[in-house]
């Protein structure tokens, strides 16, 4: 079976690449850059989480193919691109741009036009490609509360950013190409993916890392020993962000988010499209991304329904706004779809301070690995 992936270097997108090679004898990653840089970062990457992969190894099983995600034909000629179509079984879609609050345009060139031209690529192959589009749980815009079923697609609730809006389109879009073509498509939705691997130069970035940056700036800038104390007001908390104290955001494991996805993918495919909430058994409480916000900043920090009087320090936190924004909810995903296909997946792991710390600070050699068991029960890889 001959596999395409688009979004290989990212953060999913390097795991899935480490799941599919091993169910695939080979695999054709869609990438921007020069092939060989491109495998390069791949060798690095994997060589950090995944055992047995070399670089004459990777060399031999992965065909690297430059493309423009967005652009015309993926930005290959009409021969080329008529040629990787043909030569396709199935596609995988896992590449775009996360940027929470990211310009509008931009978001859509990647997120809905670089869709648009992968599913134009699994349309044009004569061997009709299967069609796996990663999207995010997150499609389910700015509704807070209540429960969000697994076939709901609405902008009726309106969005929290624009990198929701822009996958909310992309699925829009495979689902007018099943209309359109008669053939069946699968959509993931994972939540926020983590992960307990300490964060190294050959690996894509952690999405939370933002925060890190954010909070241990912060702590660094304005609480540090004899440094403006001005900006500490009597009574305050030290540290507010806006959010619901009794609050819950699902975050999920990248390996076990990768490992759940290929395992679905081996299942038959029904009609029209199926979509799949890949979430964790139990959303984590608020409480615990504050505890992780008082870590990384130093100092105490509470979580308030509202904040009208700003402190200048607690303001700079607009910069990651996209990320904080997500305090407020307490929605819960249904994965019915996912474990009527594979089974009670049991009770994983909490996700806790000490796991997500690991994925964002290098952990000292002598502490316990906090990973839960990225694979899920039942696997035998």
């Amino acid at each position: 079976m001959r596999v395409a992936l688009t979004g290989a270097t990212g953060f999913l997108g390097l795991r899935l690449l480490d799941e599919l090679l091993r169910r695939h004898r080979s695999v054709t990653v869609l990438a921007r850059g020069e092939p060989d840089r491109v495998l390069d970062r791949l060798t690095r990457g994997l060589g950090r989480f995944a055992a047995g992969h070399t670089a004459a190894g990777l060399a031999a099983r992965v065909r690297v193919v430059p493309v423009r995600l967005a652009e015309d034909n993926l930005g290959l000629t009409g021969g080329a691109h008529r040629e990787l179509a043909d030569s396709l079984d199935v596609v995988w879609h896992c590449a775009g741009n996360t940027t929470l609050d990211g310009d509008p345009a931009v978001l859509r060139r990647v997120n809905v036009e670089g869709t648009r031209q992968v599913l134009g690529l699994a349309a044009a192959g004569r061997r009709l490609p299967a069609v796996f589009h990663v999207s995010t749980a997150f499609v389910a815009g700015a509704r807070r509360t209540g429960t969000v079923f697994e076939d709901e697609l609405t902008d009726a609730y309106g969005f929290e950013g624009s990198y929701e809006r822009s996958k909310y389109e992309a699925e829009r879009l495979v689902h007018a190409w099943a209309r359109e073509t008669g053939r069946p498509a699968v959509i993931f939705r994972p939540s926020v993916l983590t992960t307990g691997l300490p964060p190294h130069p050959d690996l894509p970035e952690h999405p939370l890392l933002n925060i890190e940056r954010a909070l241990t700036g912060i702590g660094r800038e304005h609480f540090g020993a004899g440094r403006r104390p001005e900006l500490l007001l009597p009574g305050q908390p030290r540290f507010r962000l806006v959010g619901r104290p009794d609050g819950q955001l699902n975050l999920l494991p990248v390996e076990r988010a990768a490992a759940v996805m290929t395992r679905l993918a081996e299942l038959p495919q029904g009609e029209g499209v199926q979509t799949y909430h890949i979430v964790h058994g139990r959303d984590t409480p608020v409480d615990v991304l504050r505890s992780l916000a008082e870590r990384l900043a130093g100092v105490p920090v509470a979580i308030v329904p509202e904040l009208t009087d700003p402190t200048p320090y607690e303001s700079l936190t607009d910069c990651v706004g996209g990320v904080f924004r997500y305090l407020r909810q307490r929605r819960r995903y249904d994965d019915s779809r996912v474990r009527a296909a594979l089974g009670p997946p049991g009770i994983p792991q909490d996700i806790g301070v000490d796991y997500l710390m690991a994925g964002l600070l290098p952990r000292a050699p002598d502490l316990p690995d906090p990973r839960p068991d990225p694979r899920p029960e039942g696997t035998d890889q």
